[in-house]
């Protein structure tokens, strides 16, 4: 395998992104380092520590499902300016919010990392100025909020739960100017996310859709162009054995795991750092959703044919200004 090595006068901005993205990517390691260090206080002399932070969980459990615990601080580092410029990261807005109403905002594709909906609506000033007087809740998988330490992290950011009650905590605030953002696709979707995809997982996810109705709440479609083509997946067609085995864990685990590459610090050929492809997430026109507490089967299909629709919609509307062919379509 050739090898192809970056140049060795990096502008120092160029290697301030790069850091950036490197704290992106080992914020995920932080997960086991924080179940390491909890492990070693409980075993270690400092055991009584682990205990009162087992308190502070026990009493703090709910937080996650009740809008959590966000930090403009941790929210506004400078670190995620950099993270969002290395792709760079672009938030586009084609119609106003009203603040008196909430909205779901339903977010494809899932990617690998979901970098479009964490750097957009967990880091910097990009949402707020865009749609001002709406808070974003970014939805995530309850099982993160598990692990010690590092949940304290994650909501600082802005993430809460994904779970029904946490969902329903935001969309039922009164006097609106909330919106939920769902990434629709799940963590099955990922094992999809090769460079110029645009297969979604959608047509059996009609949850958000009958929350929605049950609260009343807008639905806006989101597409993230070019959230694919960050990394490169190894060959994981549906049938072969190694998404037999993916899709397997994903059911046991809750979170499926790609088996993903990209460049490295200093070569372009191999490693954990996503590509430099621009990000560019559009931010749809909202569907006006009338609340309706119990919901028939046939009224929720009918607004989830809708949501399709519009989000084709945009998908067609958009596509040829971030360089997607005239002959591709979204594939639901």
């Amino acid at each position: 395998m050739k090898v192809e090595f970056a140049p060795i006068n990096i502008p120092l901005k160029r290697r301030l992104q790069t850091v950036a993205v490197l704290q992106w990517i080992f914020s995920f390691l932080l997960l086991e380092f924080c179940c390491g260090f909890f492990v070693i206080l409980v075993l270690g002399n400092f055991w009584f520590l682990a205990v009162l932070y087992l308190v502070w969980l026990y009493l703090d459990w709910a937080t996650p499902r009740t809008g959590g615990r966000r930090s403009e601080w941790v929210r506004s580092w400078t670190v995620w300016k950099y993270f969002r410029e290395y792709f760079p990261i672009h938030l586009i807005k084609t119609c106003d919010l009203n603040p008196n109403h909430n909205y779901l905002l339903g977010f494809h594709p899932h990617g690998v990392l979901v970098a479009g909906a964490f750097g957009n609506f967990c880091t910097g000033p990009s949402f707020k100025t865009l749609f001002p007087g709406l808070t974003p809740y970014l939805h995530i998988m309850p099982i993160w909020f598990g692990c010690p330490f590092f949940r304290e992290y994650i909501m600082s950011a802005g993430m809460v739960s994904a779970s029904k009650e946490s969902v329903s905590y935001v969309l039922n605030k009164e006097g609106g100017g909330h919106a939920s953002i769902i990434v629709i696709g799940g963590a099955e979707e990922s094992l999809n996310a090769h460079p110029g995809s645009l297969t979604l997982n959608i047509l059996k996810r009609k949850g958000f859709i009958k929350m929605a109705l049950k609260h009343g709440a807008h639905l806006v479609p989101v597409f993230s162009f070019g959230e694919n083509d960050l990394f490169k997946q190894v060959a994981n067609p549906k049938g072969s054995w190694l998404r037999n085995v993916q899709e397997k864990l994903q059911k046991i685990m809750g979170f499926a795991l790609p088996l993903f590459h990209a460049r490295g610090v200093f070569q372009y050929s191999f490693g954990l750092i996503p590509y430099r492809q621009p990000i560019h997430t559009v931010v749809g026109s909202p569907i006006p959703v009338q609340r309706n507490l119990n919901p028939t089967t046939e009224e929720i299909e009918q607004l989830h044919a809708l949501y399709l629709q519009k989000l084709r919609k945009l998908f067609e509307e958009h596509k040829r200004n971030y360089g997607i062919p005239e002959h591709k379509s979204l594939i639901f």
